[in-house]
């Protein structure tokens, strides 16, 4: 769903607001740019959600274009690079500079870019932003920033070196840069509900994509084609979707950290080896420490009715607001203000948000990586919980690591391999691991 919102933005040349309000900027001391004040992108991850975040960077900013590119698959990156150059022509010149393979993104980073597009798949998020802070760019991090504690830790060191470097780093929570989100969380901050008691994520859908397994292909490479359905590169759809409503949840909360969790999930209808190691359905409670909780629900089912919402409960009313950019309402005494969604995508307005901090001479910064790890690893917690069937604290999810495979190359042997049947082993609650059919 974001990549298909990502490629209708695409199409679109409206002119972006000259000034956009960020709360988290800051004084710096750094800034790149070319003496003609051009930037330049590098992206690592050229799938459909990668590029349509360059065509995003260069809708955001005309002077802005992208001049080198790194992936594991090259026809797809080709194909996707291909797609970006029919809509901007010379400013995608990444003809002589796509590189491939998993040390690829090196390249990347070892060129004069001003800013990289992280947008792989999220196991490889960590340290690819930390490769990418030692290397001096700044930084725009697709969503969620990992897929286990140690992922997250690192994410948390590399945005305090980040700072220390002046390097700007922006997340790809949408919602925080969209305008009826915006609006509405401005009215609830401003007391419209009254206290906020409680909030719930809703993010109800059909069936994810899967991808079949091609003849000759390794275990490694199926299970790379096939990513968003394994565990140890996706870490579940509520870390790889259900987090954008997770995300408003916490921000209404003051992005408070909860110190727990407990819930349920299971496979109700995925079914066939493609499906991997994932639920279709999962729910959550989160505890905080002033007594609140934070309920999501997540499911995959085809045939079911649809929801992306977050609902916050105050004591005087409630803020409901739509998945990425719908319409928002305050619900105040049982009558509904109706908040709209703003003229330029916010889409658009997080990547001139991180172009402008560079551009700035040191004048703002701006560093998301506070809620990036904070909702991020809330996701990673509703997880672990649902999978276990225990309590498990937020100092748990941050101990925790997850399986790796052997090495990074096509013939690397994954974590998670099929038995003879071309079964995957799911999560039993309170019972490890299994087969469930």
């Amino acid at each position: 769903m974001q990549s298909q919102s990502r490629r209708d933005f695409l199409k679109a040349g409206a002119a972006l607001s000259a000034a956009v309000a960020v709360s988290q900027f800051r004084s710096t001391p750094r800034v790149h740019a070319a003496e003609n004040n051009e930037l330049k992108l590098g992206i690592v991850g050229c799938g459909g959600r990668g590029c349509g975040a360059v065509g995003n960077a260069l809708t955001a900013d005309p002077n802005v274009k992208l001049t080198i590119a790194a992936d594991v698959v090259e026809g797809r990156a080709k194909a996707q690079l291909a797609a970006l150059k029919d809509q901007f022509g010379e400013r995608i010149d990444v003809e002589d500079s796509l590189f491939i393979g998993f040390d690829a993104y090196k390249k990347v980073l070892e060129s004069d870019v001003d800013i990289v597009l992280l947008t792989t798949p999220q196991h490889f998020r960590p340290i690819m932003l930390k490769e990418a802070v030692e290397a001096g760019k700044h930084i725009f991090a697709e969503k969620p920033v990992a897929v286990d504690g140690e992922g997250v830790r690192i994410i948390q060191e590399a945005a305090e070196l980040a700072k220390k470097k002046g390097l700007n780093l922006v997340g790809g929570l949408v919602n925080r840069y969209g305008a009826s989100a915006q609006e509405v969380m401005k009215r609830v901050q401003d007391g419209v509900i009254g206290d906020v008691v409680t909030a719930r994520g809703d993010r109800m859908g059909g069936s994810c994509w899967m991808r079949p397994r091609v003849e000759g292909q390794t275990e490694m490479e199926y299970q790379m084609t096939n990513w968003l359905n394994f565990n140890w590169i996706a870490s579940e759809f509520i870390n790889d979707v259900t987090i954008h409503q997770l995300d408003i949840a916490l921000w209404s909360f003051g992005d408070a950290t909860p110190i727990g969790a407990y819930g349920l999930g299971g496979r109700l209808t995925r079914r066939g080896p493609d499906a991997g190691d994932m639920y279709d359905s999962m729910s959550t409670v989160y505890e905080f420490a002033d007594g609140r909780s934070l309920y999501a629900f997540s499911r995959q089912i085809p045939g079911c009715f649809s929801s992306g919402t977050t609902t916050i409960s105050g004591s005087k009313g409630r803020a409901v607001i739509g998945n990425l950019e719908s319409v928002a309402s305050v619900f105040v005494n049982g009558e509904e203000t109706k908040i709209p969604r703003g003229s330029v995508s916010g889409y658009v307005v997080e990547h001139k948000v991180l172009i402008d901090a560079v551009r700035s001479g040191g004048q703002t910064y701006v560093n998301n990586a506070s809620y990036m790890t904070n909702s991020t690893g809330a996701a990673i917690l509703g997880r672990m919980a649902a999978y276990s069937g225990q309590y498990v604290t937020w100092d748990e999810m941050l101990a925790s690591v997850g399986d790796k495979p052997s090495e990074y190359s096509w013939d690397a042997v994954p974590p998670t391999l099929p038995d003879e049947k071309g079964r995957y082993k799911i999560a039993l609650p309170g019972a490890g691991w299994g087969y469930l059919d």
